[in-house]
């Protein structure tokens, strides 16, 4: 009896200690997979890639750490034709499919664009498929007199090609008569009556746009977005090649951003435009062209603009994602260039996709600078775009193209990419996909195939070898960001209308290198939105239609809900749309308005009785005079009105990040099951060390460090009933943080350091020998004090790129500190460091330092950093040299202002360990 009642006991302990353990939260980082792992577009120069060069280039990125390829044909290489396969041809669907074989081994995705360069287009794209512009000629006719001219287009390139659509003439009051039966091989027949006529003729011409750097069986015209039967006619070459070689379907199909120029047409847009808008276009011509900007031709000109977008999303974008899925497919796209709203053409696709352009300078400490950069067009504000149509439509993934002349070719640190692809993360992207990498065979002369506007993410950079940290920081990071839902404060209204009504011209295009002139005041908005301590997402009209009221939240899709809406100062807005506003608000639902209540509908068509109606919604709001932020309730809900976006918002009772609102930290923050998690970026020039109130509740707090992988519980204390969490982070830093609602994990505390004193300068006995060089240096070099290796005697060593080993010894009392941190300072560029022979981490971003106390013992130490230089010195060199590496077709290799200049006058850059080397003892704290 004895024996059995202890071996229950046993079991009873046995069983409260599984459950004791059940009920704690699994802390551990999110499994990392080909999604997490970052991607790139491929380029495929000419597409002449083999099977044995396709197998080294796949098998480098995967041991890399590289996920996903997007496979991008472009122009070809110099005297390489032999080697050139034709888009899309038998021998082509070969290589692509021992692509797929091998990705598939390699467990890596393989997209493709779908065409070759940018945008579509090809040879299979005959004339009445392509883009189209409209063409308008006009003459002036008084009264008995006939038009002598022939109405024809006076570009001669469009007289095969243009195709005449209407005539009309407008008398002194502008009353329209239509004359496009009385033309007959371009002679008009009709006498004017009495007066001065204005006769306008409009025709369908060809832009004669071809396909942007395109490849080998892809040169050709452009399609037209716009068509009905264009995209469908244009896919049936990819559907004819899928199908008799029994190729696997891409993960992805892509395309890029929308760049068909001067497409302002599409054939029957006038019967499209009379159908959807009860007017016929026609008839108010001389408003429709006019120069000056009242608002009459605002209004007509915002009719027409929503006709272009409604066509691109119906006759594009949608049906390109639906014939995509039904060959196994999804579809990725930036829509961001495009005459239409482009939250509902990102939304339309599976995975919208961002694009940054140039360098942010952040004022990071450390972080050094280039002259020979460009300013990043897309800040916070152009990038949520993107991922605002990914969360209020429900998608996973925010892709972005990233790193796009981030700088000058063969001068991008690892270092200078992170600033910019934090602000992704922060902006909500969790899927980068680097610009990019070029298939290069492997026997090919350094630096081997090159694209002109990629940062170069290959084989062929020497910091490649380093890279794979850079890859696994980035994998780690999106593990979260891929994980559980966004978990923005509230929704902005896109105020588009507002936008086609106040800007000139007829084609509207959103492109991100003109966003301050096309949407000031919301950029303005966006940014006031985020210092106050809130995030946000945007939303467009057609989805506020589709936006319900639970539990007193605005819910858009399955997984995302708002505690708020803002209408931002919207001038213009559909009068169903306000009528929807009220209704959430009746609902449960807060709705905020903005220094006054939108004024007036947009639009000509129908304008008396859709104005009638906004004026009857208006009434149902309360009266306000946005002078003081005001809460007014409202069925269920409430109306909040302000001019001050902190205290307005404030009413909503959301309260905001102290992470931005107070300490400057840029952050984007995700629920998961068992709470939330923020990924946070110093993207400033200070350092932090605080108690940070969060906005959300919690009970206990995890970080995560993105660089080292290391993971301890967060210290947190009780202010005043508010629990607080510390973060300690340098300016440049980043980490994530994953809060608990209702248990606590057990885990190892998070260290906190604090210097103790003075750190000890790492001065003597430096040691420097090449472990790699071209060109060579043999010899080894004891060094008085640190500086660039550029400065060695050695002549090759202000032209060379390489790995040099520096190798010092110093002496250590280990009970003096609780742990000791290596600061390296000044890297140029990554860094291996390794520690009495043992090898510890790679450094390839600031600061520049780690933790090596475990790694230390008393006495004499041997400090080994490895450091890699970029190859800046060496191609300039080779420039100054006479070599003739550019090699490329087209275009070739230009620099940042796409002009053909070499880099013979480049400076020479600093190489190494430039500044003291720093042991730091600190103290460690929980």
């Amino acid at each position: 009896m004895f024996y059995y009642l202890k071996k229950y006991k046993l079991f009873l302990v046995a069983l409260i200690l599984s459950l004791s353990a059940s009920c704690q939260p699994e802390v551990k980082w999110p499994e990392e997979s080909v999604t997490t792992k970052p991607g790139a577009r491929w380029w495929w120069l000419g597409s002449a890639v083999d099977e044995a060069n396709l197998t080294y280039n796949l098998e480098e990125y995967s041991k890399a750490g590289i996920g996903a390829l997007e496979i991008t044909p472009i122009y070809g290489v110099q005297n390489n034709d032999k080697n050139n396969i034709d888009f899309l041809s038998d021998r082509w669907m070969e290589v692509y499919k021992h692509t797929q074989t091998e990705a598939q081994r390699l467990n890596m995705q393989v997209d493709m664009n779908t065409g070759t360069g940018w945008p579509f287009g090809g040879p299979q794209v005959k004339p009445e498929d392509a883009a189209t512009k409209l063409i308008i000629e006009e003459y002036q006719l008084k009264s008995g007199k006939r038009l002598d001219e022939v109405i024809a287009p006076d570009d001669k390139r469009q007289t095969e090609h243009a195709k005449l659509i209407c005539v009309m003439a407008f008398g002194e009051d502008n009353q329209p008569i239509d004359l496009t039966g009385n033309v007959d091989n371009g002679q008009l027949n009709w006498n004017a009556p009495n007066g001065t006529w204005h006769i306008i003729a409009l025709f369908e011409g060809h832009t004669f746009q071809q396909v942007k750097r395109a490849a080998p069986g892809g040169k050709g015209l452009v399609i037209d977005h716009f068509s009905e039967t264009a995209l469908p006619n244009y896919l049936e070459r990819f559907d004819e090649s899928f199908k008799k070689s029994n190729a696997p379907a891409p993960g992805f199909f892509f395309t890029d951003s929308y760049e068909v120029y001067q497409a302002d047409w599409t054939p029957g847009l006038l019967k499209s435009f009379e159908d959807r808008y009860q007017y016929r276009l026609q008839d108010y011509l001389p408003y429709f062209l006019s120069k000056e900007r009242n608002d009459t031709v605002a209004r007509i000109i915002t009719d027409y603009r929503e006709l272009l977008g409604e066509l691109l999303l119906t006759n594009f974008t949608q049906k390109w994602t639906e014939w995509a899925h039904n060959i196994g497919a999804q579809t990725r796209s930036q829509a961001h260039g495009s005459p239409g709203n482009l939250i509902d053409l990102y939304a339309a696709v599976d995975v919208p996709e961002c694009e940054g352009f140039g360098l942010s300078d952040f004022h990071i400490k450390g972080l050094r600078h280039d002259s020979l950069t460009r300013h990043n067009d897309s800040d916070l504000s152009m990038l949520k775009y993107a991922s605002s149509a990914a969360h209020i439509s429900g998608k996973q993934y925010t892709s972005s193209e990233t790193f796009t002349w981030l700088t000058e070719h063969f001068r991008t640190s690892l270092s200078q990419c992170k600033p910019d692809l934090d602000l992704m993360f922060v902006s909500g992207v969790n899927r980068v996909y680097f610009h990019g990498t070029t298939y290069s065979p492997k026997e090919a002369e350094w630096p081997g195939w090159k694209f002109y506007a990629s940062v170069d993410m290959s084989p062929t950079n020497p910091l490649w070898e380093d890279a794979g940290s850079f890859f696994k920081y980035i994998s780690r990071t999106q593990s979260f960001l891929q994980m559980g839902q966004p978990d923005n404060d509230f929704l902005v209204y896109l105020p588009l209308y507002d936008m086609w009504h106040e800007q000139d011209g007829r084609l509207l295009m959103f492109d991100i290198h003109k966003m301050q002139q096309r949407a000031p005041e919301f950029i303005q908005v966006v940014h006031e939105i985020n210092k106050a301590g809130y995030d946000m997402d945007y939303i467009s009209d057609e989805f506020i239609r589709g936006t319900k009221t639970i539990n007193g939240e605005l819910v858009t899709s399955v997984n995302s809900a708002y505690k708020a809406l803002i209408v931002p100062a919207a001038k213009m807005i559909p009068a169903d749309v306000l009528q929807h506003l009220i209704q959430l608000a009746k609902n449960g639902a807060e709705i905020i308005f903005m220094d006054h209540y939108p004024l007036d509908v947009p639009g000509f068509h129908q304008l008396s009785e859709r104005r009638e109606a906004l004026q009857d919604n208006l009434m149902q709001l309360p009266q306000s005079t946005f002078k003081e932020s005001k809460k007014y309730s409202f069925g269920e809900g409430a109306i909040i009105t302000g001019s001050n976006f902190k205290s307005t918002l404030s009413k909503t009772g959301v309260q905001a990040e102290e992470l931005k609102k107070e300490h400057g930290l840029s952050y984007i923050r995700r629920s998961n099951k068992n709470g939330h998690h923020y990924f946070i970026s110093a993207l400033k020039d200070s350092d932090t060390d605080t108690w940070i109130n969060l906005a959300v509740p919690f009970e206990s707090a995890v970080i995560f460090d993105p660089l080292s992988g290391k993971i301890g519980k967060a210290a947190t204390r009780d202010n005043n009933g508010t629990k607080q969490v510390r973060l300690q982070m340098a300016s440049g830093e980043s980490l994530i943080l994953q809060t608990f609602d209702n248990k606590s994990p057990s885990i190892e505390k998070w260290a906190y350091v604090d210097e103790l004193k003075s750190p000890f300068l790492l001065k003597n006995n430096w040691q420097l020998s090449f472990t790699q060089s071209i060109p060579e240096i043999k010899d080894t070099f004891n060094l008085p004090a640190l500086q660039s290796w550029t400065m060695l005697p050695d002549k090759n060593a202000s032209v060379n790129m390489g790995t040099a080993k520096y190798t010092t010894t110093f002496s250590t009392r280990k009970e003096m500190a609780d742990d000791w941190i290596l600061d390296l300072g000044d890297v140029r560029e990554t860094a291996r460091i390794s520690i009495n022979g043992i090898a510890i981490d790679t450094l390839w971003c600031v600061p520049y330092s780690l933790r090596i106390g475990s790694y230390l013992k008393d006495g004499l130490n041997k400090l080994e950093v490895e450091v890699t230089n970029l190859p800046a010195n060496r191609i300039a060199q080779m420039d100054r040299d006479g070599v003739k590496w550019r090699k490329f077709k087209e275009i070739n290799l230009v620099d940042i202002n796409y002009s053909r200049n070499l880099y013979d006058n480049w400076e020479v850059m600093p190489s190494g360990l430039n500044s003291e080397v720093k042991l730091v003892p600190v103290n460690l704290s929980n």
